[in-house]
């Protein structure tokens, strides 16, 4: 079945004009951040892009969206829910699930909104560092019709330099709706 999902999803990105770059391995654990984030569409031709290359990632997702059928849905394509309105340590419980994984990848959207925001949630950078993996830089580039995974990068610590080097990384990215991406 892997098989059928990688071709077609590549069949489907290339009717539809998108090209998938990737020059990175396929790390049997990392946290990938995903940017620029500014339409729904960025979801379903990152994950076709994911697959075409025959890998699979998780995602977090609003926990409204966890509701029969769609939490089957969600579920089996990677889906880990989010309960925003509750304070509860999601780093803590994102990186166990890399100790307790032999392969393991979550994508995470920093702006964590397709609205304009230019103060990334520093999830994807804690949960990183607290799990012990790299982050892939992956980027959807509606300019060029071109979804890439070409960056890993491995944080310091020094989040302000780190977070600094990984916004340049997408500072020539486009956007579906480039006015809604901000890097500062």
């Amino acid at each position: 079945m892997g098989k059928i999902k990688e071709t077609l999803s590549r069949f489907i990105l290339h009717i539809s004009g998108w090209k998938v770059i990737c020059t990175i391995p396929d790390l049997n654990k990392c946290v990938i951040c995903v940017a620029p984030h500014t339409s729904n569409w960025d979801f379903i031709l990152g994950k076709l892009a994911y697959l075409s290359i025959g890998r699979f990632a998780g995602f977090l997702i609003k926990k409204d969206w966890f509701f029969f059928p769609f939490n089957r849905i969600f579920s089996s394509m990677g889906g880990i829910p989010v309960d925003r309105s509750r304070k509860t340590d999601l780093v803590e419980q994102i990186a166990q699930q890399y100790k307790t994984h032999e392969r393991f990848s979550v994508a995470i959207t920093p702006e964590a909104t397709r609205k304009r925001n230019p103060n990334w949630k520093m999830g994807f950078y804690y949960i990183s560092l607290k799990a012990e993996v790299p982050i892939v830089l992956a980027y959807l580039d509606y300019g060029k019709k071109e979804i890439g995974l070409t960056r890993i990068f491995y944080p310091t610590g020094n989040e302000e330099a780190d977070l600094k080097e990984i916004k340049a990384f997408y500072r020539d990215k486009r956007g579906r709706f480039p006015e809604l991406f901000a890097i500062e």
